[in-house]
């Protein structure tokens, strides 16, 4: 079993480290317009008083990263990227993920922010490779990882590990150490197919034996057009701290799902006398 690995993302003031030996780290998703229309009229209109809201709502709740997006469709991404990056470090100073698949846009938020970002996202695709990995060793970034490739995703959890393999690979010719690679095995509506989410932590499995290299996933796909989302991304994201799932890209403000990981922390020995499970207890108990 390969040694756990700690990547390490931070603000200016502010550092995290995603290691399997602490607690989950939540990298939260809802600064994202995508489904969002208050989120995406508000960035249409140069408003970004709902992308500071959401910042502080998801940190109260529980983030330690914060995924930013500013796909707005039919507008410039780039300068609304820097306004968001601007607008959030006028009010917290938790570590950001630059979620962009526009090479220019993802530099331009790189060369503004002041720390070590997470790049959300590269993959096994030969040009995605050749234009993302440059930007995360110029920048001294950390990256996210899907194990897809030129030929898709594949099926197997063989072919998904064959695809991480592959870019950490890549990297390290390029200086980048496995440290900074965040492996995303790919969830998979199971609506779909019913066998997405074990081929998810099977993939999970695999690399972490493999690599110990830290793992993250964009966990509520799975239960994508199924009933009872919140049931089965809580069960989803536990069995997947099991295997290894270090910083989901997930919602926060969904009460079940922060019980799931706070539980899996405490049952995986990552909170130290329950302290921080009877923390969040307390804190339920004042609101209700």
């Amino acid at each position: 079993m390969a040694k756990n690995l700690s990547t390490f993302i931070s603000s200016k003031t502010k550092t995290v480290e995603i290691n399997r030996e602490n607690p989950t780290v939540i990298i939260g998703e809802r600064i994202n317009p995508t489904g969002r229309k208050k989120l995406l009229n508000s960035l249409k209109e140069g408003n970004y008083d709902v992308v500071r809201a959401d910042a502080l709502s998801q940190i109260e709740a529980g983030a330690g990263i914060l995924d930013v997006n500013a796909g707005v469709p039919g507008v410039d991404e780039e300068p609304i990227m820097r306004a968001m990056i601007q607008a959030l470090t006028e009010v917290t100073d938790t570590p950001l993920c630059i979620d962009t698949a526009d090479p220019i846009s993802l530099e331009a938020a790189l060369s503004i922010y002041e720390g070590k970002a997470l790049i959300n996202s590269i993959n096994g695709e030969e040009e995605k490779l050749e234009s993302i990995l440059p930007l995360v060793k110029e920048y001294d970034a950390a990256v996210i990882a899907l194990c897809m490739d030129d030929d898709g995703i594949p099926s197997t959890p063989q072919e998904r590990f064959a695809v991480a393999a592959k870019m950490i690979e890549r990297a390290g010719k390029l200086g980048i150490g496995p440290e900074r690679i965040v492996i995303d095995p790919l969830a998979l509506t199971m609506g779909a197919d019913h066998n997405a989410g074990r081929i998810a932590i099977e993939t999970i499995e695999l690399v972490v034996a493999e690599f110990g290299v830290n793992v993250t996933m964009g966990a509520s796909n799975i239960s994508f057009g199924m009933p009872y989302r919140a049931h089965i991304n809580s069960t989803f994201i536990a069995m997947s701290i099991l295997a290894g799932l270090t910083c989901p890209i997930t919602n926060p403000l969904e009460d079940e799902v922060n019980l799931a990981i706070q539980a899996a922390d405490l049952v995986m020995g990552r909170d130290d006398f329950g302290m921080n499970w009877i923390k969040h207890y307390r804190k339920r108990q004042k609101k209700s």
